[in-house]
């Protein structure tokens, strides 16, 4: 019996060979950078600070800030909790500092002062120039291992500061001075990260943006989890992205839900002459299992590139209304490289542009020219660094290498690919792979060199193919 055993599995396991499944194909390993990305150390002090011993009142008029400072800076002297009992609770900036968690639990809502002078300035960097600019509703400066956490909302009451900018829109544009309005036009973010690490968001509701929401500047190691924006309640609020990710590196994004009115999330590196005079990059970044509703962007690279984007990977998106998804944007001064950008297994519907490439950006803001009857000499320092040249001109072009879209599932969008390089610099190694649109449109590429297209099915109601110019040996 134990000869005809030894004779018989053997032959047995070589016939189900042929019936079994053949193993599903390994994805591709991720790159040993991910295991570095979000915030390696969060506060484990449990000692309570109620920000109501110190004389907060959740009547949602008096204004606490200098009693939730006070809560702030006495947890900060031993670690601890800042706790808040429910009720909303006017204020304006506040600072975090190392060893302390802000924790908003269910029914707090932290409200934005409406008056600018509750915003003391700071030196910062908005847009891509550093400059003097409100502290934002919520701080982290120049600290390590801060945490806020819970299901509470931070509501930054907006709208005050949204009329002050379309009304100055409306007094800069006829005078030739749209590329300068958005940094004249002083409006708080809600919550800025600025020169810091270890750094965990968790959980909260983030509402009514003055300008950006979650700003991630010049820091490393920092964890956005579970976040909620909603900037468009009560209104449509102008460049009130969601998350912007600036010259900043090893952070983690994941299980966020943005709806807003500007890029939903964003990397971006420094403008022009300032930001090439920085030349700081945004890199080790990964960006995972988020929804994209109401906004200009699902995943976007830009406009501010001059310093580099690289080493990203953002996967498991979703994007429902937004008016683009993918996109990668610059302009002809700005210079900087972006490379080595992997999207995978996205979801699109009802988008504008499903991908988009772009160089020459919203070009009356993206150039800065003096109209007559100023004095260069008598301007404010940002307005000089924004029309400070870039020298020589080729320096100013950017550069957009490498970028792997993948899985990529698309319907009822309006264009399904626009990507357009320059004569003097190319879009290289670009490669499609596995992707399936429905469109009004299919688009077109300009500029291409050394793409790879892959089982790419675009379906257009006009029924044309991709138009394909100025580049080699590209076939959709």
């Amino acid at each position: 019996m134990k000869l005809i055993a030894s004779l018989l599995f053997p032959l047995l396991a070589w016939i189900s060979s042929f019936t079994e499944p053949a193993p599903s194909p390994v994805a591709a390993a991720d790159p040993d950078w991910t295991k570095q990305v979000g915030a390696k150390t969060t506060p484990t002090s449990k000692t309570i600070f109620a920000a109501g011993k110190y004389g907060a009142l959740a009547d949602g008029k008096t204004l606490n800030t200098q009693a939730i400072q006070k809560a702030i800076d006495a947890a900060a002297k031993k670690g601890g909790i800042v706790t808040f009992a429910p009720g909303q609770y006017l204020t304006g900036s506040i600072f975090l500092k190392k060893g302390v968690t802000l924790q908003l639990d269910k029914g707090v809502t932290l409200l934005g002062s409406q008056d600018l002078k509750d915003y003391p300035e700071i030196p910062s960097r908005i847009a891509g120039i550093e400059m003097t600019w409100p502290a934002a509703l919520i701080n982290i400066l120049d600290q390590d291992n801060v945490a806020i956490t819970g299901t509470g909302t931070i509501d930054g009451q907006g709208k005050p500061f949204w009329d002050k900018y379309w009304a100055m829109r409306k007094e800069y544009d006829p005078k030739g001075l749209r590329w300068i309005v958005d940094y004249d036009a002083k409006r708080p973010r809600t919550l800025l990260v600025a020169n810091s690490s270890n750094i965990t968001l968790k959980n909260i509701t983030l509402q009514r943006a003055g300008f950006w929401t979650v700003h991630v500047l010049y820091s490393k190691n920092v964890t956005a989890d579970g976040l909620i924006v909603r900037n468009n309640i009560g209104g449509h609020g102008p460049s009130t992205d969601g998350i912007d990710i600036d010259s900043s590196s090893y952070v983690l994004v994941e299980n966020c839900d943005i709806d807003c009115n500007d890029d939903n999330f964003c990397l971006k590196a420094g403008r022009d002459w300032d930001g090439l005079r920085v030349n700081r990059p945004t890199e080790y970044i990964l960006i995972q299992n988020c929804v994209a509703g109401a906004g200009a962007g699902l995943f976007t690279c830009g406009s501010e590139t001059s310093g580099g984007i690289r080493h990203v990977i953002a996967r498991g998106l979703k994007a429902k209304g937004t008016k683009l998804g993918i996109r990668i944007k610059s302009a002809l001064t700005r210079g900087g490289i972006v490379e080595d950008i992997v999207v995978d297994d996205i979801e699109m519907d009802g988008v504008g542009t499903a991908i988009l490439m772009t160089m020459n950006w919203n070009a009356a803001y993206s150039y800065s020219s003096l109209p007559a009857g100023y004095t260069l000499e008598t301007l404010p320092a940002h307005w000089k660094a924004m029309l400070n040249k870039v020298e020589p001109a080729e320096k100013g072009v950017p550069h957009y290498r490498d970028v792997h879209i993948s899985n990529v599932r698309v319907r009822n969008a309006k264009t399904a690919v626009s990507a357009e390089g320059q004569p003097n610099s190319l879009l290289e190694n670009m490669s499609l792979d596995n992707i399936t649109m429905t469109s009004e449109t299919a688009g077109g590429v300009n500029y291409g060199t050394g793409w790879s297209v892959k089982n790419v099915n675009i379906t257009a109601q006009d029924q044309e193919p991709i138009a394909i110019q100025n580049s080699a040996g590209m076939k959709f």
